[in-house]
């Protein structure tokens, strides 16, 4: 009996450990990852190359961004490459045709609306998350073919650009954009009302019930910002190529916003999960495909660090988890 009760807390001290280790260890790689890129590449630590990986990280990262409120409040989501390549499609458009702020805006209402559809499906309907946005990530890629005709629509006009090609004070407009984002959503996730109902909800829906939330309408409202940030980031990167394509997203940019997002801590149960470590780890991914391409390493062994990194941290997340119970 004695020893049942001494082992008790060495269990819920497992717990914290982990989960720490899930929160902070993501700071310890990019420091580590930073330190050893400078050393090993003189190429690596300019301003240009920094301001490089930092612009070619900040469509990824506005997705993944979204990603993370979805996944805080228990939801998944697979469409977020479909809602990019169709809202780059739809700016275009209507850029061509209509004007080009209205096409921008079009571009990220559209993504937005996407969004409340996934809400819909997975809350109401009470359909699978991830057959849900599976089946609506298809249905919209169709959509966008067939209003582009398979083509690359191209705008010619040179305002259409400025949103992807701008700076501002030397810093591309696109990275100027990434920040604003992951700062609201903090902001929105830690100061506001709606942000600490998210963290309720996903970490025990059923309790939340019970305390009065209204649980699908919270979900339903994380679909539809994940929708617009997927179609804001298809905007910009349609805007920095001057082109709407229908799949400009595909499916390495969700795997790859799903692995920042887990990487970061941001469990895929709910419950636990920060922006800024989801920005820590696109930086982590940005910079292991930076590094290794400056020092000519194949892109296979790429993905495989990808991969390895993303187990480790869904197993230290499944083992946190077990820890605290």
């Amino acid at each position: 009996m004695n020893a049942v009760v001494t082992s008790l807390p060495k269990r819920a001290r497992r717990g914290p450990g982990l989960a720490s280790l899930r929160d902070f260890g993501i700071v310890f790689t990019l420091l580590t990852l930073f330190v050893a890129l400078s050393v090993s590449s003189q190429a690596f630590l300019t301003l240009n190359n920094l301001l490089n990986i930092a612009d070619q990280s900040a469509t990824l990262g506005i997705v993944a961004c979204g990603a993370t409120v979805v996944f805080i409040a228990g939801g998944f989501d697979l469409s977020a490459g479909a809602v990019f390549g169709f809202a780059g499609v739809i700016a275009a458009t209507v850029a061509i045709n209509v004007d080009i702020v209205a096409g921008l805006l079009a571009g990220v209402v559209c993504g937005a609306l996407i969004g409340l559809f996934n809400g819909v499906l997975t809350t109401s309907l009470r359909i699978n998350a991830l057959i849900a946005t599976l089946a609506s990530s298809v249905m919209i890629t169709g959509v966008a073919l067939a209003i582009s005709d398979g083509k690359l629509l191209r705008v010619s006009d040179d305002r259409f650009t400025t949103l992807g090609q701008g700076r501002i004070f030397g810093v591309p407009v696109a990275v100027v954009i990434f920040g604003v984002v992951a700062v609201i959503l903090s902001l929105a996730l830690h100061r506001m009302t709606w942000g600490r109902y998210l963290y309720a909800v996903g970490g025990n829906a059923e309790a939340a019930t019970l305390s009065g939330l209204r649980v699908n309408a919270l979900r339903a409202s994380t679909y539809v910002v994940g929708g617009a940030l997927a179609g804001l980031a298809g905007v910009m990167a349609a805007s920095r190529v001057g082109t709407g394509q229908a799949n400009a997203g595909g499916n390495d940019l969700v795997m790859n916003a799903i692995a920042a997002v887990v990487i970061g801590g941001t469990s895929i149960l709910g419950g636990a999960g920060a922006i800024w470590r989801t920005v820590v780890g696109i930086f982590v991914l940005a910079l292991i495909q930076n590094g290794f391409n400056l020092l000519g390493v194949d892109i296979v062994f790429q993905r495989f660090i990808f991969g390895v990194i993303l187990l480790f941290a869904v197993g230290i997340d499944a083992r946190a988890r077990r820890g605290a119970r």
